[in-house]
């Protein structure tokens, strides 16, 4: 792929070096989700969805009757971390009602990516049929990318699940890939150009009737606010939120707020 934009893409994708204490989240992260999940241990189950053994995916269900389901797609660069970094992000919908599905998946370079959108797409085929009513949708970062992906206007998601899906929220998503191939990344993703165009949701349509947002941090790198306002562009009349003063590993964190700006996008009907 040539380029000559003469922006440094090995840069733009870095986030914890440019974060105070960045490498620290991933234990914080760990740390929390197993609390959480301590927490609610009567209301947490581990289901199957395919043979991998990553294919597994947490439900947490509500106290009381359920009003939807709501599917989180964590991130990591489609090659780092598992469902198990995340759990204490459910929280802010749990509390409101919802049932949460966190749906693991194989890394690369064991799995490419689109395989992992084809992971995610069976994950939520099969938790849609243990809730009834409405599917909303989201993920950070890569996993922001497969949530968007879900609802493509290629989407591989059986039309009576897709149609279920009334909202998505990409939060600090990458749905444009093709700058991946010039990364060094890539020697673990494996993109052709092809690929890299053919997994882009900016590149694709959207499905008719999905509410879709693109949340990012204000005090994000610029490229992860260009790959916001680019959705929101390409997708139109898709919303574009920049929170301000958070940051890539901080903006999740209102997920687990029940009465949060986010949670309260995110369960929105209509």
């Amino acid at each position: 792929m040539d380029d000559q934009s003469g922006i440094d893409w090995e840069d733009a994708f870095v986030n914890a070096s440019h974060i105070e204490n960045g490498e620290s989240y991933p234990q914080l992260w760990l740390d929390r989700a197993a609390a959480f999940r301590a927490q609610i241990e009567g209301r947490l189950s581990e289901v199957a969805y395919g043979a991998a053994a990553r294919e597994k995916m947490d439900i947490f269900r509500p106290e009381s009757d359920s009003k939807g389901l709501l599917v989180f797609v964590h991130g990591g660069y489609w090659r780092a971390f598992s469902k198990d970094h995340w759990s204490h992000l459910a929280a802010g919908a749990l509390a409101r009602g919802w049932t949460v599905v966190m749906p693991g998946y194989t890394l690369a370079p064991e799995n490419t990516i689109p395989g992992i959108t084809g992971q995610i797409s069976r994950a939520i085929t099969q938790a849609a049929g243990l809730v009834d009513g409405p599917i909303h949708l989201a993920g950070h970062s890569a996993g922001g990318h497969l949530a968007t992906r879900m609802v493509s206007d290629d989407s591989t998601l059986p039309a009576p699940i897709a149609e279920r899906i009334a909202r998505v929220i990409s939060i600090s998503g990458l749905h444009d890939l093709r700058p991946l191939v010039l990364n060094s990344l890539n020697e673990i993703l494996g993109l052709t150009p092809e690929i890299a165009a053919a997994e882009s949701p900016a590149l694709h349509g959207v499905r008719p009737g999905v509410r879709v947002t693109a949340w990012v941090g204000a005090a994000e790198r610029p490229e992860f606010l260009r790959q916001a306002a680019l959705l929101a562009e390409s997708w139109a009349p898709a919303d574009l939120i920049a929170a301000p003063r958070r940051h890539h590993f901080d903006v999740i964190d209102d997920l687990c707020e029940p009465s949060s700006q986010l949670v309260n996008a995110l369960l929105a009907s209509g």
